[in-house]
């Protein structure tokens, strides 16, 4: 199970979303029918919402996208064989059909998966959708020239390791049969019982043979979703999407599909998205943001503003920001060492620097503070919220370094308030107290990402962050802790170069499992085990902070991803 850059999932932590009640973890169902100006919270039809972001939505084809459940814009027009459940809160973090009646048929060992396609189900153009579709659609994301999407089926489809995509390989994929036109089948390497959330994946999305134009498809994707893309300028940076008049709602029970049309418009500096967001003048008072938050600064301008505050909410994604050692690297290779670091962090400084707690919530296990990831409670190495010097310094001098010592931290310069500068300077604050001068080494962002994620470059002592591929341990523990996916020779992100067999053992048990609760228990579990290594130092949670237009109804977050759902909301 490879996963994908850190670029890529930032860009999926930065996609998280809003509770319209400001400071709720997430509405109740109730609070669906978020007020706007007017008096009537009824959710209509019609308008136009508009989509203020910073980011452009790159890549505008299903092979390429790398997304959460599909993902939020890329959702309105690509429907995949299962989807997230379109809810608030934890129930939002499930997993529910799309395209498909079920959310997959497995065989007894979870190696063999079977889908059957809706009834009705059609194209943009009135044609139908077919289950050939959806294995061309998979088909085509292996080709070279259409990468950048989830990398999975590459290693979980049998003999899929080498393929080149239809273009080079006419003959397909055999992994895949499609015994008849909405039958679907997928053949496993090995037990896959999250493979449901895989398919949520935009990879999953139907594409009709003859209307695929390669490089070029992103210009005029086919829509299987309510949407079908109008406007595609400048690669994302102008997205103007209409009704798909062939879409029904009695096939997807998923999307709302309020708006009559959604104008995405992107290249924005975030302030100005914020200001716009905020005046909520003209357009700008039916318009969201999916990737800006609100800083520090204006977080408490805007908190002190009762009718600017109504519009803030709080968003939660799967992702903990952390400390990483390299036991390859001395004094690192004692975990002695490592647990009196672990001991010695300050996390209130750390919240602080992070831009305080209402944009940080403090972590001592690596799995996110959610249920479907299977947290479980525990502060194995507790440092309170100051620190405890004492008890650092005592194992220090059991290491051998009674007068203490000098190491190394590296981290990025980009100002993210994650990997940045502010985190660094509050940790070498801290291990000050014990005795440990930190020496900051900053580096601009690639020349980052580039040292630490490789085996023969990585430090010993660094920042790192990791965001969720869906609300599983699974693709949560496996990357950074599972010693089959060290890779010696390409991005590397098993930072521990952890390779114990009763970890790797217990990652392919759990994965045999189809019982996504009982999953969760086990992959709980295993963190804490993990944690007593001490290979880790989790730091915080973000938070974030987002304003919505004045006019924005029926807001839904869901424990997914986070992210403001814009197949739900209303403009009128």
């Amino acid at each position: 199970m490879r996963q994908p850059s850190v670029t890529a999932r930032r860009v999926a932590a930065a996609s998280v979303g809003l509770v319209l009640a400001a400071g709720a973890a997430a509405c109740g169902p109730k609070d669906n029918d978020a007020k706007g100006a007017g008096g009537d919270s009824t959710p209509h039809k019609g308008g136009t919402l508009t989509v203020l972001n910073s980011e452009a939505q790159t890549d505008f084809d299903p092979a390429r996208l790398y997304t959460s459940g599909g993902g939020n814009v890329p959702s309105l027009v690509f429907r995949t064989l299962t989807t997230r459940n379109r809810e608030n809160g934890a129930a939002g973090a499930k997993v529910v059909p799309d395209l498909a009646t079920d959310t997959g048929r497995p065989s007894k060992d979870a190696t063999v998966w079977t889908y059957t396609l809706k009834k009705g189900l059609k194209y943009e153009d009135g044609t139908p959708i077919t289950s050939a579709d959806i294995k061309y659609g998979i088909e085509r994301s292996f080709a070279a020239e259409l990468s950048g999407g989830a990398p999975y089926l590459r290693d979980w489809l049998v003999g899929a390791a080498d393929y080149q995509g239809p273009y080079k390989d006419k003959k397909g994929l055999s992994a895949i049969e499609t015994p008849d036109s909405r039958t679907i089948v997928f053949h496993l390497d090995k037990p896959e019982g999250e493979f449901p959330y895989l398919a949520t994946q935009t990879q999953f999305t139907p594409v009709p043979k003859s209307k695929d134009t390669g490089t070029k498809y992103e210009e005029h994707p086919v829509s299987s979703g309510p949407y079908k893309v109008v406007k595609n300028e400048n690669d994302g940076e102008h997205l103007l999407l209409e009704r798909n008049t062939y879409w029904s709602a009695a096939t997807d029970a998923e999307r709302k599909a309020y708006p009559d049309k959604v104008d995405v418009r992107s290249g924005l500096d975030s302030s100005v998205i914020n200001q716009r967001l905020s005046a909520s003048q003209g357009a700008d008072a039916t318009a969201v943001t999916t990737d800006t938050n609100l800083g520090p600064a204006e977080l408490a301008k805007v908190t002190g503003d009762k009718e600017l505050a109504a519009r803030v909410g709080t968003g939660h994604f799967g992702y903990t920001n952390y400390i990483a050692f390299n036991p390859a690297v001395k004094p690192f290779n004692d975990v002695r060492v490592r647990q009196a670091i672990s001991y010695a962090v300050d996390r209130s400084s750390v919240i602080n620097a992070a831009g305080g707690s209402a944009l940080a919530e403090s972590a001592t296990t690596f799995l996110p503070n959610q249920k479907s990831f299977g947290y479980t409670p525990y502060d194995l190495f507790p440092a309170g919220g100051t620190g405890n010097a004492a008890k650092a310094k005592e194992l220090l001098a059991q290491a051998g370094y009674k007068n203490g010592l000098s190491i190394t931290l590296t981290h990025s310069n980009a100002k993210d308030f994650e990997t940045s500068p502010e985190i660094a300077t509050a940790i070498q604050d801290a291990l000050k107290k014990t005795g440990i001068t930190v020496r900051l080494q900053g580096l601009e962002d690639n020349d980052y990402r580039d040292k630490i994620h490789s085996v023969k470059t990585e430090p010993g002592f660094f920042l790192a962050h990791w965001g969720a591929d869906w609300p599983s341990g699974g693709p949560f523990l496996a990357p950074i802790f599972d010693g089959r996916q060290i890779v010696k020779d390409g991005a590397n992100f098993n930072n521990g170069l952890l390779n114990d067999k009763s970890v790797n053992d217990e990652i392919d048990a759990i994965n045999k499992l189809t019982d996504l609760d009982a999953a969760a228990k086990r992959w709980g579990a295993l963190d804490k085990k993990i944690g007593e290594q001490a290979l880790t130092v989790p730091l915080f949670h973000p938070v974030y902070k987002r304003l919505v237009g004045s006019d924005i109804k029926n807001v839904v977050i869901s424990d997914w991803t986070g992210v403001l759902d814009i197949s739900q909301v209303s403009v009128k």
